[in-house]
């Protein structure tokens, strides 16, 4: 299930996925590369305010408010969309998939000290690859475990249905930003997935995942997502076009109808 960068084995590492729907792989981005994504993101969030999404936190003393998610900054950054395509995911996603992939979405969370998580999601149900399902690759920009809000993921779970959402109650809403959950299946529970910086979580979109609050004094858990789909795809969210191809072109698919930013609540119904 964990495997060494500086040694890959390709086949091993699509056995793991296959039987878990998630895969860690260590080292993936080099220490340098690590500084250059942490270095540019805080330039955009120091120069470029209005990149900030907007999740509708309008408290002032909110630290999410304060450290705001950037999304799609592969569209105006030219080192996101280098790391985005970066040749060593591009292997490890072309060995999960089974063909060439193509990146739709990149992300980036800061999650500061005291900031809140995300409850458990599936991501197809935000971006609506079809046929197939998404894949994300996230990466950790910082040491990440249970304290500073760090990954769950619940294995076993990307081979099901896209499940119904509920609606948060007032006490997960203290504890994540979006504002419903996916319930764990019987006989399935999450658990954590603690990373160093430059290692990379693989997996899949339907998949159930999220993160705790940053409960840390002085930690921040910051990280660097990419999504992707199999090249053959047919349909995808709107929000997502165009895609891009490995090689950094853009690409374009039928837009499927719903979906949104991947993480925001979604109101449409069951795929």
């Amino acid at each position: 299930m964990i495997t060494l960068q500086s040694d890959i084995d390709l086949q091993a590492l699509k056995a793991d996925y296959d039987r878990e729907g998630y895969v860690v792989v260590r080292g993936m981005y080099s220490p340098e590369e690590v500084e250059e994504l942490k270095a540019e993101f805080e330039r955009i969030h120091d120069e470029l305010p209005e990149k900030a999404h907007d999740d509708g936190i309008r408290n002032p003393d909110d630290p999410l408010y304060k450290y705001p998610r950037i999304v799609h900054p592969h569209r105006y950054s030219n080192i996101a969309r280098k790391h985005m395509i970066h040749p060593r995911v591009r292997e490890v996603l072309h060995a999960l998939f089974g063909e060439e992939p193509v990146a739709t979405q990149t992300m980036y969370y800061f999650k500061p000290p005291g900031a809140r998580g995300q409850a458990l999601h599936q991501d197809n149900l935000y971006l609506l690859v079809q046929p197939g399902t998404c894949m994300a690759a996230w990466t950790a920009i910082d040491r990440v475990d249970r304290e500073n809000g760090g990954m769950m993921v619940v294995p076993k779970t990307h081979t099901g249905n896209l499940l119904c959402q509920e609606k948060a109650d007032e006490n997960l809403r203290k504890e994540s930003f979006s504002h419903a959950i996916t319930r764990v299946p019987k006989g399935h529970k999450p658990i954590d997935v603690p990373m160093e910086p430059g290692d990379t979580l693989f997996f899949g979109g339907s998949t159930i995942h999220g993160s705790g609050p940053n409960r840390s004094k002085d930690r921040f858990r910051r990280s660097f997502i990419g999504h992707y789909a199999a090249g053959s795809l047919e349909k995808i969210s709107k929000f997502y076009l165009p895609l891009v191809r490995m090689d950094g072109t853009d690409c374009e698919v039928e837009a499927a109808a719903g979906g949104g930013a991947c993480g925001n609540d979604w109101i449409g119904g069951l795929h």
